[in-house]
């Protein structure tokens, strides 16, 4: 997955990532801080995590997997995609 490194998405969603798991660790430090409210920011990092892997391998799909090819039937993909992204 060479072609990552360029891909501003994918390097901003791993940014956001990074910032929610510094808050939660922050929160940890935090004795006021409620369980409840802990839980749902990793709730939210959890979401994160699967959206980051959603674009991931679409992204390979797109890149190494179709490729070039110039046959895909692009609503069966789309279907593909959309289902994945539901379910992964």
């Amino acid at each position: 997955m060479g072609h990552l490194h360029q891909d501003k998405k994918i390097i901003n969603r791993v940014k956001r990532l990074q910032g929610q798991i510094h808050a939660v660790e922050q929160a940890l430090q935090q004795p006021e801080n409620s369980c409840i409210s802990v839980l749902q920011q990793v709730a939210a990092i959890k979401g994160a995590v699967n959206g980051l892997m959603n674009e991931l391998i679409e992204s390979h799909l797109r890149h190494h997997v179709i490729g070039e090819q110039a046959d895909i039937n692009q609503q069966e993909l789309d279907e593909f995609l959309k289902l994945l992204k539901r379910y992964g």
